[in-house]
């Protein structure tokens, strides 16, 4: 109980809380590297469990310097923490009260220590967002263009900016991807392969999807894999009166679901089982949306299978294949 220390981490600031001992002791310090080393001498050093919240970029440079010093660490995502509070009954919201919040849940209950990603899996997740973040902004230049076209005058001088950023933007996304698919062949290879080797998903949607999935080296199961994209189906009903709709939960990869979403739209004209799928649940009456997000499922239990046997998809399979599901 003595030994957790529970951090609530802003831009500038990190609001640390730990027990040592009847009494709570709270602290804060800048969110730098003077900072980190002001709390892991006044925490009392390495022997501590040091409990955060995943809140966007800020908690890596803490989580990185504390697991380099040989601290343990444990980051939480805030839904779990904000859920903790209401359970208890948490009545209002500071920095010093949201770290008393996350030390109470790492002593009162069982965490996975964090451990950081390999330095080149970084780099390609930082990557994937920047080429994420240019598509949007070429997508912008080329609505804005279009607009333009439809005007009875026009700027000539707006017009050439417009189109050589959008060229520009172009050839650094081209640059980008080209980069981030030599990265990720040096990484997985692989496991490149064995998903590319599934009728609907491409050498792109594969990197995308093992990025997402960090390699599939933390997954145990499916579906876990199917939760952590936000496809799982979430049921709505109690007693006579409530009867909501089953919806996907959307807790997760926005992105990786818009990309299988549009590989499901190939793979249940392409994929055996995702066919016979699609097929059964239109007959069934299912909405034709439903029955591909079954699909979208249906090919992450396949390339969670794929990747944890080593075999390739194969058209005709027996129940006995790994990829069978």
């Amino acid at each position: 109980m003595q030994n957790v220390v529970g951090i609530d981490v802003s831009k500038e600031t990190l609001a640390v809380c730990y027990a040592p001992g009847d009494k709570d002791q709270h602290l804060e310090v800048s969110n730098n590297k003077a900072g980190f080393q002001k709390l892991l001498k006044s925490c009392g050093g390495t022997d501590r469990l040091y409990v955060m919240e995943a809140t966007g970029a800020y908690y890596m440079q803490l989580a990185y310097f504390l697991h380099s010093q040989g601290a343990a660490v444990a980051v939480i995502n805030p839904v779990v923490i904000k859920r903790f509070v209401q359970m208890h009954l948490g009545k209002g919201k500071s920095d010093k009260k949201d770290a008393q919040w996350i030390m109470r849940y790492g002593q009162q209950n069982q965490v996975k220590q964090w451990q950081p990603e390999a330095p080149l899996l970084m780099e390609c997740r930082q990557l994937e967002q920047a080429i994420e973040q240019l598509i949007k902004q070429k997508t912008m230049i080329s609505n804005s263009l279009e607009a333009l076209e439809r005007q009875p005058v026009k700027c000539l001088l707006v017009v050439r900016g417009l189109k050589q950023t959008s060229k520009l933007l172009q050839r650094q996304i081209g640059h980008m991807e080209r980069e981030l698919q030599d990265k990720m062949g040096s990484l997985f290879s692989i496991e490149m392969d064995l998903l590319a080797s599934i009728p609907g998903i491409g050498r792109k949607t594969a990197g995308m999807l093992l990025l997402f999935a960090g390699g599939f080296q933390q997954m145990e199961s499916y579906r876990q894999l199917i939760a952590k994209a936000g496809l799982c189906p979430r049921e709505y009903t109690s007693g006579t009166s409530i009867r909501g709709k089953v919806r996907i939960t959307k807790m997760g990869g926005s992105l990786i679901r818009s990309k299988l979403y549009m590989c499901s739209l190939t793979a249940m004209r392409g994929n055996a089982a995702c066919k016979e799928l699609y097929e059964r649940l239109v007959a069934r009456g299912k909405n034709g949306k439903v029955a591909l997000i079954a699909v979208c499922n249906k090919l992450l239990k396949q390339a969670f299978a794929i990747v944890k046997s080593g075999v390739p998809y194969q058209a005709k399979f027996s129940k006995n294949s790994p990829q069978f599901a």
